[in-house]
């Protein structure tokens, strides 16, 4: 397992269009991809659980992974969390 912390930096948070590329970015993976905040953890590959996580500006969350592509996946999520979603 991958897994790596980030926070979210764009002032929106994850709302719908961060939500769909976050989905857009991973499903192509092969491994299982989560994102977590405190005690929830949602599939990365679903639009709804990750509006659902709620995760506003400064939230820290962890990306984790499990399978053969998991390094590049969490690495792929983590540098779209970095970009800040390219809003700012």
């Amino acid at each position: 397992m991958t897994e790596q912390k980030i926070i979210v930096a764009n002032r929106a948070g994850v709302h719908a269009r961060p939500a769909a590329l976050i989905v857009q970015k991973v499903k192509n993976f092969k491994c299982n991809i989560y994102i977590s905040k405190e005690n929830d953890r949602i599939n990365a590959k679903s639009i709804m659980g990750v509006i659902t996580l709620g995760a506003g500006f400064k939230t820290e969350l962890t990306i984790s992974a499990e399978g053969e592509d998991e390094v590049q996946a969490v690495q792929a999520l983590a540098a779209l969390f970095e970009s800040k979603f390219e809003e700012e």
